[in-house]
């Protein structure tokens, strides 16, 4: 085929630039596939599955927000599946020094808890998100914005009624409180741990309680131990390399799958049966991920789908099965294909059950 110069496309609406671009990455990955011997291991394996999810409308909602409080919901079955590696469609409309940093499921019944980096917490009703379109405008989630100079949001959880949320801090710390800390009553604004002492928060997420807790760094490392015996008052959850921060932290057990993706769209689900825990808390940890910019992790249950969204506000949803489960190190694989573009964050169809 002669070269074709491809034409500025700057002026064309972004719904066909972004059909043009997921046929240009088929045709990417096709080629790559023809050129590859018999027998490649799973990163380009053709997929079997099927892409639609076959899903009913639901009152669970994908949410996209901003560090801002720039925020959006879609329901969940407006969001088509496609094939692990895709480009995705867009999503958020936000200023473009406004990307997503932020993405979460709830019910519409459900009330949203918004932590900042300054391990402060906030409870928004879902239903204050006006519903709409997968792609289209967001709104601020606060009237008048209580954030301090300088405070951003970095994790939101879907409110529940039992179990604890385990937070950990950019340097490793992790504090764990109850969920009736986090109830309707709860003081807009509540400091749950000092940031002084502890840091900035890294990352949040609910747990029963008499399992593991996983902590992922940026630079790839994890550590993963009961939390059973850590003390109430909070303590160090992993002693941290220079340069190196805490980004993500989940509860697992031996039979968890853990999914983990990187900004540069490469991710791998790690077995927790490959991955041993810790006597306890605080120490180094060892890689979990061949990667020097990990943005996030969840657990993931068969059956998941994971979407992701990248700071161009690209969204893409796939089938967690479509990610092979390692019990070593690796790289990772495809996950989203990105031009000029970082993945932002991640979440799961998982309904998060304490019981």
């Amino acid at each position: 085929m002669t070269d074709i110069e491809r034409p500025d496309l700057s002026r064309v609406d972004p719904t066909i630039v972004t059909y043009i671009e997921a046929l240009e990455s088929e045709l990417a990955r096709l080629q790559k596939k023809r050129r590859e011997p018999v027998g490649q291991a799973d990163e380009d394996i053709e997929s079997t599955l099927p892409l639609e999810p076959s899903e009913p409308p639901t009152t669970q909602n994908i949410i996209t927000i901003t560090a801002s409080g720039i925020a959006k919901r879609s329901p969940r079955h407006l969001y088509n599946r496609q094939r692990r590696g895709g480009m995705g469609i867009f999503d958020l409309e936000a200023p473009e020094d406004e990307p997503p940093a932020i993405l979460t499921m709830a019910d519409e019944n459900q009330s949203l808890l918004l932590f900042t980096n300054y391990a402060r917490a906030f409870r928004v009703p879902v239903r204050s998100l006006p519903e709409s379109p997968v792609r289209a405008r967001g709104q601020l989630v606060f009237n008048r914005s209580p954030l301090q100079p300088d405070e951003t949001l970095v994790a939101a959880l879907p409110d529940l009624i039992k179990g604890s949320i385990a937070m950990v801090s950019r340097r490793g710390l992790i504090r764990i409180l109850r969920h009736h800390v986090f109830g309707e009553y709860m003081k807009p604004g509540t400091t749950m741990f000092d940031p002084g002492k502890f840091g900035e928060l890294g990352g949040a997420c609910w747990t029963p309680g008499d399992g593991d807790l996983l902590i992922l760094t940026r630079q790839g490392r994890g550590i993963r131990f009961s939390q059973e015996k850590f003390p109430p008052q909070g303590g160090p959850g992993m002693r941290l390399e220079e340069g190196d921060e805490a980004v993500a932290i989940t509860a697992v057990t031996q039979e968890s799958n853990v999914f983990i993706i990187s900004a540069d769209g490469r991710g791998t689900v790690r077995s927790m049966a490959g991955f041993n825990p810790n006597k306890s808390a605080g120490g180094s940890g060892k890689i979990a991920i061949n990667s020097d910019k990990l943005i996030g992790a969840m657990t993931v249950e068969e059956g998941d789908d994971i979407f992701l969204i990248s700071r161009q506000s690209k969204i893409i949803r796939f089938m967690a099965a479509e990610v092979p489960v390692k019990e070593g190190v690796v790289q990772g694989v495809n996950c989203m294909a990105l031009r000029a573009d970082e993945v932002a964050a991640l979440t799961t169809t998982t309904l998060i059950n304490l019981a």
